[in-house]
């Protein structure tokens, strides 16, 4: 399948060009024909009519500044300059003096040298367990079996380094090789004698047939400085094409290359590489569109006639796999910046993502977590810093509506009330960082250091019924954090069991020093939950319980605890209403809106946060549910961020 998205209409935040599109080709899911290639001598024609239409194309532009001559042939100056009889090969030209290097070694002479070495360390060594060791050496050396396993080595090094074509450089080799024999028939020199010998062997002889068999990747040829390349590929229904064209005036190119496609394992389709025919049929002056249809009903082999960009290629480097946790929504339909709609990935706050190219660092490349199996392409995503540049730029232009606003408001108030606004909106100013995707790496918690259990959730929502059932039903394997406390014991309580009672300047001090993972005062006394609490219990082999408020989370992520955060979200208003009845409960209508309203903005602002939420329709439900999201921590590795690996 292939979908246009046309850019024109973002012109002015993009910055791209006048009706620049860019279009996916073979996006999994559409229906297509059967379409063979023609044979390759149709295939060189049309490369030589390019190669003309090229060649007239560079003399009108350097008409004036080279003096060509038509009739001149650089096959026939090079043979009057070179006495020896037959043909070179331009093919193999610079490959010649590297073969010769190679063929020169010889395993032989080498050990020799290498004995004659040997010696002479032996000579200039002093001590006597030194001269013990080269003289073992020496005596590996001179085995037999030693010297014919380093023939066999120098042998197998010569053929791997060799460089040979991969694929038939011309079609007409075997008319080329009956041509030559000919011209030898009445040769009676040695080296022409051996040429006629090696030209009927059969199996050189069936070269040609058998590299149209193999069907060849990727051949170039070159006219006037120009490059014409002939690419195959084989387009599978299971494994899509995996590339997007864009028009570029009256060409076609190659704008993206897509990770998980044939175009991106075959290595032979690079971005910017002109589209001169598919399969015969011409595609310069074609719009996306008449490619995207014709595409469509191709599959098999399709062979590619190219003009590889006249771009730098840059090395090629082995792709390192990130995966993240996004922090946002993200739908591509309603992007009108995505550069290939069709191939955008859909995401949720809280999502995995796999990215796979940061290529392009505005476009990621990248999977969702569990689509693996069934999206063989990668889909677009916004990389982190244009992530981030949008959303700046959203939260500026939300400011100021909101200043102006508030300058409106601000003007028609009494003087008290702009006092009040005063101090509200320079509060409203101050952003946190912006949060797009955070790094995350798998991780098996040990038996002996069992994960911290955060359950948040707004008063009501039954966080803190499900602790409590879960301390008293198994108080061997969950534990609470002793909190601390300014104020003085009771005469049955006990330093250390019931609280940590301290003065009010060391617990300031241990407050300053971010030690609390949530701190506040009652009755001019303070109470807090210190990470040192937590860590006592995790060092004890249980598992410590907390229920916590949101603004807690981040210094409870930023401590080195790992905690596994569970969301505990209320049901709608009547069940909830039905709920507390049980208890003995009769909220108002009012107090019930205010705990659902509470729970959407807890999981708006800090959902990103949450590893589980479970709805507690069912007291008995959630619980079971809680219990086996905590016992699956035993069983399976769970996401978390990176920096807490480090």
């Amino acid at each position: 399948m292939i979908t246009s998205h046309m850019n024109g209409y973002v012109q002015e935040a993009s910055g791209q060009a006048k009706g620049h599109r860019e279009r996916a080709v073979d996006c999994p899911g559409e229906e297509s024909s059967l379409v063979k290639s023609p044979h390759c001598s149709a295939h060189m024609e049309r490369i030589q009519h390019y190669q003309e239409e090229l060649r007239k194309r560079r003399e009108e532009d350097s008409r004036g500044k080279h003096d060509i001559d038509p009739n001149a042939s650089l096959r026939l100056k090079k043979l009057s300059q070179n006495p020896k009889v037959g043909i070179d090969n331009p093919t193999f030209e610079g490959k010649e003096k590297a073969t010769k290097n190679t063929c020169a070694q010889d395993p032989v002479g080498e050990l020799e040298e290498l004995l004659q070495a040997l010696k002479w360390v032996q000579h200039c060594l002093t001590d006597a367990q030194s001269q013990q060791d080269v003289e073992l050496i020496m005596q590996l050396v001179a085995k037999e079996d030693f010297r014919n396993a380093y023939t066999i080595y120098t042998a197998v090094s010569q053929q791997m380094s060799r460089v040979s074509p991969t694929s038939p450089l011309t079609a007409q080799a075997k008319d080329l090789c009956q041509e030559v024999q000919k011209m030898l028939q009445s040769s009676q020199q040695k080296e022409g004698l051996e040429l006629r010998a090696l030209l009927t062997n059969p199996h050189l002889q069936a070269h040609d047939s058998v590299a149209v068999q193999e069907m060849a990747e990727e051949s170039t040829t070159q006219y006037l400085g120009e490059t014409v390349k002939l690419v195959r590929l084989e387009k599978a229904r299971d494994t899509p094409l995996g590339a997007t064209v864009r028009n570029d005036m009256d060409s076609v190119v190659v704008s993206r290359v897509v990770k998980g496609g044939a175009a991106e394992s075959s290595g032979l389709l690079s971005e910017g590489d002109e589209i001169l025919e598919i399969n015969g049929i011409p595609i310069r002056g074609k719009h996306v569109n008449e490619v995207h249809d014709l595409l469509q009903q191709m599959h098999g082999t399709l062979t590619f006639l190219l003009i590889p960009s006249a771009q730098i290629k840059p090395a090629p480097h082995r792709q390192t796999v990130i995966h993240v946790r996004a922090y946002f929504d993200y739908d591509p339909s309603d992007d009108p910046f995505v550069p290939c709609r069709e191939l955008g990935l859909s995401f949720q706050k809280g999502d995995i993502l796999h990215v796979i190219s940061q290529d392009d660092p505005n476009w990621w490349q990248a999977y969702r977590d569990g689509d693996e199996d069934n999206q063989p392409l990668a889909g677009l995503i916004p990389g982190k810093c244009f992530q981030q540049q949008r959303e700046t730029l959203k939260k500026t232009l939300t400011d100021r509506t909101r200043e102006h606003q508030g300058k409106l408001w601000y003007a028609k108030k009494s003087k008290k009330q702009r006092k009040k606004s005063t101090s509200t909106v320079s509060r409203n100013t101050d952003y946190d960082d912006i949060l797009t995707y955070e790094e995350m790496s798998l991780y098996h918690q040990p038996a002996n250091r069992k994960r911290p259990i955060a359950l948040i959730g707004p008063t009501n929502s039954g966080h803190d019924e499900l602790r409590r059932r879960l301390l008293s039903i198994e108080p061997e394997k969950f534990a609470v954090a002793v909190p601390h406390t300014t104020r003085n014991s009771r005469i049955d309580e006990r330093n250390g069991r019931e609280y940590h009672f301290v003065s009010r300047s060391a617990f300031e001090a241990d407050l300053a020093t971010g030690k609390f993972i949530e701190s506040g005062e009652y009755e001019k006394n303070l109470y807090g939950t210190s990470t040192d609490s937590v860590r006592h219990v995790i060092n004890s082999g249980r598992i410590c319980l907390l229920c916590l408020h949101t603004r807690s989370l981040r210094v409870l992520r930023s401590s080195n605890l790992k905690p596994y955060v569970i969301f505990i979200a209320p049901p709608s208003q009547e069940r909830l209403r039905t709920l507390l009845a049980t208890e003995g409960k009769t909220p108002k209508p009012e107090e019930l809106k205010e705990v659902i309203e509470k729970a959407r903005e807890m999981e708006n602002n800090f959902g990103h946060f949450f590893d589980a939420t479970i709805v507690n329709m069912d007291p008995d439900q959630a619980f079971h549910e809680l219990r086996r999201l905590i016992e699956k921590l035993d069983t399976e590795p769970q996401w978390v961020p990176t920096s807490w690996l480090c």
